[in-house]
């Protein structure tokens, strides 16, 4: 057993005595795997093990995805990413912002510039998730259970575009449906479905075979059980989240709907770390991997970028990315970049040191802020 080795394995097990059920890590460097291991179960009713087919649902690492499959759209001149957003969406013209005057009343008015397609990337555009932190939130929430079955990449960016923003585009960082919103805007440009876009020119390349927005029949086996674990510690099994990936689901999500597996997410991972290129397919292009892992916040849009364990990150195109280590007390490289998603999946890329990490779990609370800190922190440790 390497040094790697004797000090991942034991952390990995002690997640799964205090969290989830069963979880898994890939680590490459140089386009290999140097590191990979899986722990528990998959599901506790049947004792199915995690193994190396376990299906994922990835949530927000969707995001990665879909902001690479834009920029290599950006790389073939289709768009700048300073452009107004309503020349490729007109819905998205002449955009109301919702305000509030001296005595707290709500009003609304014209935003002060158009939304461009650098706020989707940003998530500065004004759009957010389903709420009541504000008035947008609700009615995005209203418009989403409106649509019902309904809800595909390009309803849901017609329907979002009728309600006002919840602040002038560029002005604020707000996390929320920018990235969905980037689905619709990846089917008019490339005239395909997102879905097939996606397959077509990442996953086929990279050989992803088992990553999709719907699960099919003979796969379904394969799907890790998801579970919320309560104030006791004890695992129950959660199946409400799963609607979006049933295969009659229309809607693919841009910001949340894919399914993968490590080492599928792994293959796509390594590509961005090698620079966009693994086995002699390149996807993107070095430069604008460079771009993307860019920070892009400004002092004055970043307020609410302040999630606690992304201390010393800003964030990119998509991506949160390094700028202070020293902040937030860590040891990974300036540039290293990544995101992770709801049940407590996570990437870490890092292509000063053609690095990369993968590691998949599938439970609510999802124990981010502990675990992921301390992956990286292991992994940067024997570099």
């Amino acid at each position: 057993m390497n040094r790697l080795e004797s000090k991942l394995k034991p952390l990995l097990r002690s997640f799964v005595e205090n969290g989830p059920p069963g979880c898994a890590l890939s680590v490459s460097s140089n386009g290999e795997t140097i590191f990979e291991d899986y722990v528990g179960l998959a599901d506790i009713e049947t004792k199915k093990e995690i193994a190396s087919d376990t299906i994922y649902r990835i949530y927000s690492m969707t995001k990665v995805v879909t902001c690479t499959a834009a920029l290599m759209l950006y790389e073939r001149g289709l768009f700048l990413l300073n452009d107004p957003l309503e020349e490729y969406l007109p819905e998205f013209k002449d955009s109301q912002v919702y305000r509030k005057n001296e005595l707290g009343e709500l009003y609304t008015s014209p935003a002060k510039r158009s939304i461009t397609v650098k706020d989707l990337f940003t998530m500065t555009s004004g759009l957010t998730y389903p709420g009541e932190g504000n008035e947008t939130e609700q009615q995005v929430g209203k418009a989403m259970q409106e649509l019902g079955g309904k809800l595909t990449t390009r309803t849901i960016a017609k329907s979002l575009a009728s309600i006002p923003l919840a602040f002038d585009p560029g002005t604020k960082w707000h996390y929320g449906l920018s990235h969905d919103v980037l689905g619709a805007f990846i089917e008019v440009l490339s005239g395909k479905t997102f879905g097939q876009f996606l397959q077509e020119e990442i996953f086929e390349p990279l050989h992803m075979k088992d990553t999709f927005f719907r699960i099919p029949e003979d796969k379904k086996d394969r799907l890790a059980s998801n579970y919320t674990r309560d104030e006791s510690g004890k695992l129950r099994k959660n199946t409400e989240m799963d609607s979006h990936i049933q295969a009659d689901a229309k809607f693919e999500s841009g910001g949340g709907g894919l399914l993968s597996t490590l080492g599928d997410y792994s293959r796509f991972a390594q590509m961005l770390a090698c620079g966009g290129k693994l086995d002699r397919e390149r996807i993107i292009g070095r430069k604008t991997v460079n771009l993307m892992a860019t920070n892009h916040l400004t002092q004055e849009n970043n307020d609410q970028y302040n999630w606690g364990y992304l201390s010393g990150y800003g964030y990119g195109l998509g991506v949160r990315t390094l700028v202070d280590p020293a902040l937030g007390g860590i040891n990974s490289s300036i540039g290293e970049f990544g995101w992770s998603g709801l049940l407590g999946t996570w990437v870490l890329i890092d292509p000063k040191e053609n690095l990369s990490a993968v590691y998949m779990q599938q439970m609510l609370p999802n124990l981010e802020a502990y675990h992921q800190p301390r992956l990286r922190a292991v992994i940067y440790g024997e570099i």
